[in-house]
């Protein structure tokens, strides 16, 4: 039975954005250049905190658990990103060092997905990276509980939407001479007699 939440949502507008031009001969060896050239072109196109991302865990219960907060840094040993280490994503990621990143750009219309293990950085780096934070952030870490991590990715993937539902996914994954992708674009729906569209 149809809901008054479901039908408000149905209602709302989706794929509002408008997406840069993507070309396949110009889709770079690895995913990293990729990254950097999107995440830069969001932000140059007014997408608000780009680096703003999802990060999802694994509980104790095995179930996943998500929160937002921003990227670090990204170079060749991964995605970047810190938080203490007395804090449920820390406790989880010593259990399971495992994680999922996601990046939603809607202005451009533009995702990016990035999963893989996990690996603490240098007491260095996490010292270095909590020298980055305002006096006032730093106030509340005690010594020692503030961590950077890397996600080190196993599978980067690419989303561009199309307002005619004809998506675009380039999916990276690495292997024994550094990396390989995949470049799909989705086929346009069929649509039934009822005008529903049909997968």
């Amino acid at each position: 039975m149809d809901t008054v939440t479901a039908a408000w949502l149905r209602a709302r507008p989706a794929l509002t954005g408008t997406a840069p031009a993507l070309h396949r001969d110009s889709t770079p060896q690895e995913p990293l250049a990729l990254f950097q050239n999107w995440i830069t072109a969001a932000a140059e196109d007014g997408v608000p905190e780009p680096h703003a991302m999802t990060l999802a865990t694994v509980d104790a219960d095995g179930l996943p658990d998500a929160r937002t907060l921003l990227l670090k840094d990204v170079d060749e040993r991964g995605w970047a990103f810190a938080g203490p280490r007395s804090s449920a994503k820390g406790r989880q990621l010593a259990a399971n060092p495992v994680a999922a990143l996601s990046f939603w750009w809607q202005p451009v219309l533009r995702a990016v997905r990035v999963r893989g293990p996990v690996q603490e950085a240098s007491r260095e780096d996490s010292a270095a990276d909590l020298a980055t934070r305002s006096a006032a952030a730093r106030a509340g870490v005690a010594e020692g509980d503030w961590v950077l991590w890397r996600v080190v990715p196993t599978r980067v993937e690419f989303w561009q939407g199309a307002p005619d539902r004809r998506h675009t996914r380039i999916v990276y994954t690495p292997d024994a001479d550094g990396w390989r992708h995949s470049w799909n674009q989705e086929e346009r729906p069929r649509r039934g007699a009822d005008g529903e569209e049909y997968e």
